[in-house]
C-alpha cells in the first residue's frame, strides 16, 4: 500500500534539508509500504524551491507543486488532497514541530481500522503564553457555538483513509477552514497524544492578527449563531426601551413633565449606534464569504509541478 505525504512549504529553505532526513530515517523501518511526498511550494520567497529540487534528484518519488503565488496553509492542504494518490495521507508541518517518529504509530493505527488518525498536543510549552491562553479560549468558544465541534489542541498533523479524502474532494467551497472540514466529514477516528518540540528553524508564518482571522474564517465557516444571536440582543433591547418607556409616563403622571437629560440621550445614541454596527459588521463577514463563493475563482493555481 501506499501512504502519501502532504507537505506544505512557505519560506522554509533552513528546514527543508533536516525534515526530509529525519523523516525519512522514520520511514526505514517501514518496508512494507510505498511512499510519496506531495511538496507544496506556496509562493516561498526564498531558496524552499531549489532545496527541494535538490531532494528531488535523489528521491524521485518527491512531487513538488509550485504555486504560482502564496496562496495560504488551507490552499496547500487542498492541493494535497487533490494530487495524493495514496491508500492514506499524511499531512504534516515541516518545521518539525509535528514529530516524524509518531508516523510509524499513526499507520499503525490505520491498520487496526482507524479511518482518522489526529495528533494531539498534551504538551505546548514551546508556545508562548499569549498563543496557548488564546487558543484554549477559541477551542472552547468555536465548540460551544458551532455546529461541528473541534477536537482540541489538534492541529493538521493527522493521517487519513483515501475514502476519508475521497469526501474531502466533495467539498466545494472555496473559503476553506481546514481544521473544519476535517471534523465535518466524520469517519472513525481516534487521538495519539504528543508533546509539541521546539521549532528547530525559522520562524512561525502566524502573527497575532493572521491567527485573529483565521479564528473569525472557522467561526463564520461552521456556525451561523453570530447572525442569529442579534435577533436575541435586538429583541432584549426592544424590551428594555418598552420598560424604560414605562417607567417615564408613569413618573411623568406622577411628577409632573419631566426634561430629558442631554447625557441619558447621548449614551443611548451611542450604545445603540454601537450594536447596530457590530451587528452589520458581523452580517458583512458572511456576506463575504458569500461574494468570494460566488466568484468560483480557483483556490490555488499551479505555476509548475516537479
Amino acid at each position: 500500500m501506499t501512504i502519501s505525504f502532504v507537505l506544505p512549504f512557505y519560506n522554509e529553505e533552513n528546514c527543508v534539508a533536516a525534515f526530509f532526513e529525519e523523516l525519512l530515517q522514520n520511514l526505514n523501518g517501514l518496508k512494507d509500504y510505498d511512499f510519496e511526498f506531495i511538496c507544496i511550494n506556496d509562493g516561498s520567497k526564498d531558496k524552499t524551491l531549489e532545496k527541494l529540487l535538490a531532494i528531488k534528484q535523489s528521491e524521485p518519488k518527491l512531487k513538488i507543486i509550485d504555486f504560482s503565488r502564496n496562496f495560504g496553509k488551507e490552499a496547500a492542504l487542498t492541493a494535497g488532497i487533490d494530487y495524493a494518490t495514496g491508500d492514506a495521507v499524511i499531512f504534516m508541518d515541516t518545521d518539525l514541530q509535528d514529530p516524524p517518529s509518531l508516523v510509524s504509530e499513526m499507520i499503525t493505527k490505520w491498520q487496526d481500522g482507524y479511518e482518522a488518525i489526529l495528533a494531539k498536543r498534551v504538551d505546548r510549552s514551546s508556545d508562548t503564553f499569549f498563543k496557548k491562553t488564546t487558543a484554549n479560549i477559541y477551542y472552547h468558544f468555536h465548540n460551544i457555538i458551532a455546529d461541528i465541534a473541534l477536537p482540541e489542541n489538534v492541529g493538521d498533523f493527522r493521517l487519513l483513509d483515501k475514502s476519508v479524502i475521497a469526501a474531502l474532494k466533495k467539498l466545494p467551497e472555496r473559503r476553506r477552514f481546514m481544521k473544519g472540514l476535517f471534523s465535518w466529514v466524520g469517519f472513525k477516528s481516534t487521538v495519539i497524544e504528543y508533546k509539541r518540540p521546539e521549532r528547530k528553524e525559522g520562524k512561525t508564518k502566524f502573527n497575532g492578527w493572521k491567527l485573529w482571522n483565521f479564528a473569525i474564517e472557522g467561526i463564520t465557516s461552521f456556525s451561523t449563531l453570530p447572525l442569529r444571536i442579534w435577533t436575541y440582543v435586538g429583541g432584549f433591547i426592544s424590551f428594555c426601551a418598552i420598560l424604560y418607556s414605562i417607567f417615564i409616563i408613569i413618573r411623568t403622571i406622577v411628577h409632573g413633565i419631566d426634561v430629558p437629560g442631554y447625557a441619558s440621550i447621548v449614551s443611548a445614541i451611542l450604545f445603540l449606534g454601537g450594536i447596530q454596527l457590530m451587528g452589520i459588521g458581523i452580517l458583512g463577514e458572511y456576506i463575504g464569504r458569500i461574494y468570494y463563493e460566488v466568484k468560483q475563482r480557483p483556490i490555488y493555481i499551479v505555476k509548475t509541478i516537479y
